[in-house]
């Protein structure tokens, strides 16, 4: 049977967020309080934890969360790996095979970071060169990376958002690919249905492959 590895964070009041950003849970039932039941309110941004970019969150006419195609987040994936690197340039995505290639996600030592409780502004990104790449490139339909941003911190224009979410290719962000090998698995991560959004939250997962005999 195919392993299926969890690449999503927890989602907690400890999880890294990006500045401005947070998460709030609040229990309003409880069993042990002499409720019939354990009922929540969550306050959540659309961009917690391990979460989908609509290309409505940059883009004026981008798609909104509901208006894309499932078929964009599920099926083959390949995980590409840069252990080593402070961001990931042409000279990395020129080694990296793409003929055939849906999603890409890069695996990078951001992963690591998902350990620890505060928001890092050194996270390895991508420039806006790959991203240009990315976005010609014959038939790529989702980019993931495993932290908060695909963008270096601080950019003043997020040209790296534009340039992808502006040819219609959602980002997949926050992923934990500390688990996971690189090579080719099929991806499923479902967004939340939801009216007008700029993105969501989603369980992110890949399946490992089993070769037909």
């Amino acid at each position: 049977m195919a392993r299926i590895h969890d690449i999503s964070v927890m989602i907690s009041g400890d999880i890294p967020t990006w500045p401005g950003d947070r998460f709030v849970f609040h229990r309003v039932e409880e069993i042990a309080r002499g409720d019939v039941c354990n009922k929540s309110f969550m306050e959540i941004g659309s961009h917690i934890g391990t979460h989908v970019d609509a290309p409505y969150h940059f883009e004026r006419e981008g798609m909104t969360i509901e208006q894309i195609s499932l078929d964009t987040f599920v099926g083959p994936a390949r995980v590409v790996s840069f252990p080593e690197v402070e961001r990931i340039d042409l000279e990395e995505i020129r080694t990296v095979p793409l003929s055939g290639v849906e999603r890409i996600l890069f695996k990078t030592s951001n992963s690591d970071l998902w350990r620890e409780s505060s928001f890092h502004e050194d996270y390895v990104y991508l420039t806006p060169d790959v991203c240009r790449l990315l976005a010609e490139a014959e038939g790529i339909k989702l980019v993931g990376v495993d932290y908060l941003s695909v963008e270096k911190y601080g950019e003043p224009i997020f040209e790296s958002h534009h340039i992808l979410l502006g040819r219609g290719i959602p980002l997949l962000e926050g992923l934990d690919l500390s688990g996971v090998a690189p090579g080719d698995y099929e991806l499923i991560a479902l967004p939340l249905k939801i009216a007008g959004g700029d993105g969501s939250p989603v369980r992110a997962a890949l399946k490992e492959i089993v070769p037909s005999r």
